[in-house]
This record gives structure tokens, C-alpha cells and sequence, in this order.
């Protein structure tokens, strides 16, 4: 598949879930920015994002260009970001050659004038300080000491203690009222993650808050105890009848979409793809709404894992985007067979 034509079908499903588009949520959904990558970056660990890229800056300009004349056809209007770095001097980020090309955001051209300045407030806002659960031996680069966490700061790794956020205290992931209104009440907090290298991706473990603000988040939240949780006992039982529901209803799309395709495994695909909060189709609204779209990601996926080599291919160390390429063909075959 031609560059222009990925990024045109990645740039318009991010357009239809988000209003407006950025060249980095494209080059993510082509594979060309690992996760782990893009947050050295973000952290101001590389000098420069093309540093971090998975394609060449030949490459990376041809798909800024094709992203550009897309968003122009679409009428789209441009807004150049900011970019400052999850560090805690805020330094400016840089991309390398064509810096403005990256930092121009495409918006969608029916946004009121309210809405599109609350997209660029937000966009432009300094994305939250990041602290990491240790997972070795490591040292401090100002005091030469450890501890369990650490801020990865361009200089090397700081001791909380160096970096002036020992006062904060831990809140550990679970209950995403305290965390939300401990994190608003707190004048200064930090995200704290662990590299999980069976998935290579970070995952979220909790927040550092002010003592003050967690006390505060605590007893509001104690207030209205009672009426949290028999909304999420609602809330629950709502999304149980509902998956029973959607699953069904996805599996009869997907075999209109694919009519050789297997019932027992367009069955099975549904199930898997179609778990609320698995992170797959149905958490998304294109997905609830049985976009083709989205179903045949979900079909793909399901192809990709059982019915290739690609799982093998990363077990024995293939980049995530050179293994799909290798496997593009077989996709495409095995799509056209299921397709009749």
C-alpha cells in the first residue's frame, strides 16, 4: 500500500474519533513511532524525533506532505502546537526538518470558534511529569543514591529527592474518582509507570500528589460513597447485557462483511474483539456502531495472530512494522478468500 493512501486511511479514522488530526497520532498508527520511543522523546531523552523514527526523513517528509494535501482537500484547518517536554524544566521539543510541517495540527472544519480554542489550550498544554518504577540497579546522577523510583531526566536518572518531588506521596491506580480530583487539587503531581517488556509498553501504576490534595480527594469522596457505588453497580450490569448484545450483532456484521469467513470464528472474533474495556473494537464509538472499518481491523487482527507468522516473528525480535509489512500479502489473500 502506497504511503499517501496509509496515511489518508489513518489521518480520517483519527479525524472521525478526535475533531483533529497531528502527524505524531498518524505516524503511531502506521507503526513508524513505537510507544517507548516517542515517550524518551517526549521526556527529551533524544535530540530530535527523527532520531527515534522508524522510517527514513525521506520517508517521514513524503508522509507529512501526503498528510498535508489531504487535510487541505478535507478543508481542514491548520494550527501550529507547542510541544513542551514531560521534564521539569518544560524545554521546547524538536522534531528536525520540517519542524512546522510537525507541529501543525489539522482541525476539523466544523468546530465552533469555542470548541477549536479548547483543542489548542489543550494540545498546547505541557503534557503531566513522568516518574518510573525502577526494574534494576541504578543511581542517581546528582547524589549517587537510589530508591525505588526515579525521574529519567536528560542529564541521567534523579533520586525524587534531586528532582523536588520527595514531599509528594503515592496513590496507587484503582479508583479513578480519587485519582482525578487528587490530581486537580494538587499544585504539583507526576504520573508513575513501569516498563512492561512482555508488551513494550509502559502501564500506569498510579500518582505522586501532594499529601494535602490526597487527604482532600479522600474525604470528598467519602461523601458520595454511597452514590458511586450503586452507579457503577448500574453502570455494570448495563455493560454485561450490553456485550452479550454487541457480540452477537458483531459477528452477524462480520459475516456479511466476510461470507466464506468460518461462523465459529466469526463468533470467536467477536467475542475477543468485542469485550468492553479489552481495549479492541468495542471501546470505541466506530466500533459500537459496527463501523465496516473498524470490523475489518478486528477481522485483521484476528488473521494477523492465527493465521500468519507474525507472532514468531516478534518473539524472535522482527520490528512490530517490518513484521507486518513481511505479512501484508497474506492478509490481503486471506481477506479476498473470506471476502468470496
Amino acid at each position: 500500500m502506497k504511503v499517501r493512501t496509509r496515511v489518508e486511511t489513518a489521518a480520517s479514522a483519527i479525524l472521525a474519533k478526535r475533531k483533529f488530526v497531528a502527524p505524531l497520532d498518524v505516524f503511531t498508527a502506521l507503526g513508524w513511532l513505537p510507544d517507548r520511543q516517542l515517550d524518551r522523546w517526549r521526556r527529551g531523552q533524544v535530540a530530535q524525533l527523527g532520531e527515534v523514527l522508524a522510517v527514513t526523513p525521506e520517508k517521514a517528509r513524503e508522509a507529512l506532505d501526503a498528510l498535508r494535501r489531504w487535510a487541505e482537500a478535507q478543508g481542514l484547518a491548520a494550527t501550529e502546537v507547542e510541544y513542551p517536554a514531560a521534564t521539569l524544566d518544560r524545554r521546547p521539543l524538536r522534531f528536525g526538518e520540517p519542524e512546522s510541517a510537525y507541529r501543525t495540527h489539522w482541525m476539523a472544519a466544523d468546530l465552533s470558534d469555542t470548541r477549536r480554542k479548547s483543542l489548542v489550550e489543550r494540545q498546547n498544554k505541557a503534557p503531566d511529569l513522568m516518574v518510573d518504577v525502577a526494574v534494576g540497579d541504578w543511581e542517581c546522577a546528582e547524589c549517587r543514591g537510589t530508591g525505588d523510583l526515579l525521574v529519567s531526566d536528560p542529564g541521567g536518572p534523579l533520586c525524587l529527592t534531586c528532582a523536588d518531588l520527595d514531599h509528594l506521596v503515592f496513590l496507587g491506580a484503582g479508583d479513578a474518582t480519587v485519582t482525578r480530583r487528587a490530581k486537580k487539587a494538587s499544585g504539583l503531581s507526576a504520573v508513575v509507570q513501569r516498563y512492561d517488556r512482555s508488551r513494550k509498553r509502559f502501564q500506569r501504576k498510579g500518582i505522586l500528589v501532594e499529601r494535602a490534595a490526597l487527604e482532600q480527594a479522600e474525604e470528598s469522596c467519602l461523601a458520595d460513597e454511597d452514590v458511586r457505588l450503586r452507579r457503577r453497580e448500574r453502570d455494570r450490569e448495563r455493560r454485561a447485557d450490553w456485550d452479550v448484545d454487541f457480540q452477537a450483532a458483531l459477528a452477524v456484521e462480520i459475516l456479511r462483511l466476510f461470507p466464506r469467513c468460518p461462523a465459529e470464528r466469526a463468533e470467536a472474533i467477536a467475542q475477543h474483539a468485542g469485550t468492553r474495556g479489552s481495549g479492541r473494537v468495542g471501546r470505541s464509538a466506530a466500533g459500537r456502531a459496527l463501523d465496516e472499518r473498524k470490523t475489518t481491523l478486528a477481522v485483521i487482527a484476528s488473521l494477523r495472530h492465527e493465521d500468519t507468522d507474525y507472532d514468531r516473528m516478534l518473539m524472535s525480535g522482527v520490528d512490530r512494522a517490518v513484521a507486518r509489512d513481511r505479512i501484508r500479502d497474506d492478509i490481503d489473500r486471506l481477506l479476498a478468500d473470506w471476502r468470496g
